[in-house]
């Protein structure tokens, strides 16, 4: 992933949300990684943001190809609330 400056400053700033990775490992996170994290344990105003940064289209096209593995590391609760969120409102969804 291409980060942006905004990508960047918004993980060093939100280190709570990549609480699995080291300070070292930050800089390659991924963009599967930076929705999984932000969806499971950002707060709203984290989860506009990740709108405004990669898109809610974009989102939503990476949170569905990861709950259609076998395996997933999202809460119940949380799975479910976007899984309906997006398919109300990201276009193109399955």
């Amino acid at each position: 992933m291409r980060k942006s400056a905004e990508i960047k400053r918004f993980i060093a700033r939100k280190p709570y949300l990549f609480w699995s990775m080291g300070n070292s490992s930050r800089e390659s996170i991924s963009e599967e990684l930076l929705v999984e994290s932000v969806l499971q344990y950002g707060d709203e105003k984290d989860v506009r943001k990740l709108f405004r940064m990669i898109g809610l289209n974009r989102t939503a096209e990476i949170f569905f190809q990861q709950i259609s593995k076998p395996r997933d590391n999202y809460k119940p609760r949380t799975k479910n609330f976007f899984l309906l969120y997006f398919k109300r409102h990201a276009s193109g969804n399955p």
